[in-house]
Order: structure tokens, then C-alpha cells, then sequence
């Protein structure tokens, strides 16, 4: 049956194993990525070792890594086309590859620098601030509230403080 249809397919050509590695995609670069254009869909670009360019409706390109971890496959955002570069890209995605060599999931501790950070600016904001000018104004920042005194206002305050030190006792 195969041969009677020889005229109907014409020839058909069979990649070894081999021979699919020597006609594999050329990696990505800067000119191949800008020259892309935007789909009606999210479609994605392939470079090597999981690094992915994902190209939304919108225009945007957006830097992926695509991994496996815990059995589960996983996806780990590198940047965005054209602030981070191929090579950049590349050199992020090695960085990430060198953590779950050693064991531990990138998508994972990026979340947790990102909630340490978020801690720190929130007890940044609710610490209280005293800054006194060179002419006696008192200013007194709490979180995102802030309270500013002339230099008469501040003597005033600073009177009272005094008056109230010396009635109070101290344990």
C-alpha cells in the first residue's frame, strides 16, 4: 500500500535521532526578539535549557524559566524584553538552574525575599522618626502620617515635656 502511494506523498525524508540534534532551533537574539511580532494569543519564543520569551496580545516579552521541581513543572518570571537583554536572560536562568542543583526551588525563595522585604518596609513605616532643623522646627514622621512644628511650637512642647518629667515619677 506504501508503495502505490509513492506518487501521491512524493519523497519523505527520515531524521535520525542524530541528525534532529544538527537541525536544532539557533538560539534567540536581541534582533530575532525585537522583530517578533504580537499574536491574538500568548505564543512563546524557545531558546535553550528551559529559558522562554512569552509574547502577549499586548506586545509585551516577557523573560521564563521553565522548570521542574518536587515533580511539579514550574515557571519563574527572569524580566521583560528589552530592559533584560538574551544575554541577561541567559545569565539569570543559569543562576536559577545552579539553585535546584543545589536542591532548593527559585520560585520558592524569591516569594520569601519578597515577604522579607515587604516586612521590613512595614516596620520601616510604622517606626517613628524625630528630625529637628537647624532653626528648632521639630518634625515627627509615624508610617505615612507626619507632624510638623514651628520652632515656637517645639520650645513649647519641649517646656511641657520638662514640666512633666519633673512631676512624674520614675520607677
Amino acid at each position: 500500500m506504501a508503495g502505490s502511494l509513492w506518487w501521491l506523498l512524493g519523497t519523505v525524508e527520515i531524521l535520525l535521532p542524530h541528525e534532529m540534534m544538527e537541525t536544532a532551533r539557533k538560539p534567540l537574539s536581541d534582533l530575532v526578539i525585537a522583530a517578533a511580532m504580537s499574536r491574538t494569543k500568548i505564543w512563546r519564543m524557545y531558546d535553550s535549557k528551559g529559558l522562554i520569551l512569552e509574547i502577549h496580545p499586548s506586545g509585551g516579552k516577557y523573560w521564563r524559566f521553565k522548570y521542574r521541581f518536587g515533580g511539579k513543572e514550574k515557571r519563574l518570571s527572569l524580566g521583560v524584553f528589552p530592559d533584560v537583554k538574551v544575554c541577561e536572560a541567559r545569565e539569570r536562568r543559569d543562576q536559577a538552574r545552579k539553585l535546584l542543583a543545589g536542591g532548593s526551588d527559585p520560585g520558592e525563595l524569591r516569594k520569601e525575599e519578597r515577604a522579607a522585604q515587604l516586612e521590613q518596609r512595614a516596620r520601616q513605616d510604622a517606626a517613628m522618626r524625630f528630625t529637628l532643623d537647624n532653626d528648632g522646627a521639630l518634625s515627627l514622621r509615624i508610617g505615612t502620617r507626619r507632624l510638623s512644628l514651628t520652632a515656637a511650637e517645639t520650645a513649647e512642647l519641649r517646656t511641657f515635656l520638662d514640666a512633666t518629667r519633673a512631676v512624674t515619677p520614675r520607677f
